[in-house]
């Protein structure tokens, strides 16, 4: 059996945000952005982040935690970041396990679009 998307849309992970980390798809909008890049942190997939990351903000690596697991994302707002929009936010919570123990990331993300494709520009977190 297939796994389930970790960005919690209830799809396999496969037909879901697998596809954009292959490279076989585009976010439509900053919430798919948001949703793949959550996934990508689930799957550690440094590459896909770094790549939906804007130039002017990236890193030049993404620090993984080892002990961090990421089990669930929770889309609190979104404004603008629709498939006719060139910027966007999106409010949520990042469910994780330190270990056994639980913890959440509250972030306010930014969004616009480079080339023609949604990325990642700074977020706040609370």
């Amino acid at each position: 059996m297939a796994k389930k998307c970790p960005c919690g849309v209830g799809t396999r992970y496969g037909e879901c945000c697998g596809r954009l980390h292959r490279g076989e798809a585009r976010a439509l909008t900053a919430a798919e952005l948001m949703r793949s890049r959550f996934s990508a942190f689930a799957e550690r997939d440094e590459a896909y982040l770094l790549a939906s990351w804007h130039p002017a903000t990236r890193p030049e690596r993404v620090g993984f935690d080892d002990g961090l697991r990421w089990v669930r994302l929770e889309i609190v707002r979104t404004e603008d970041g629709g498939p006719d929009d060139d910027k966007g936010v999106v409010e949520f919570r990042a469910h994780y396990l330190d270990g056994a123990t639980p913890g959440e990331l509250h972030e306010v993300s930014r969004f616009v679009r480079h080339d023609g494709a949604w990325v990642y520009v700074r977020g706040r977190t609370s």
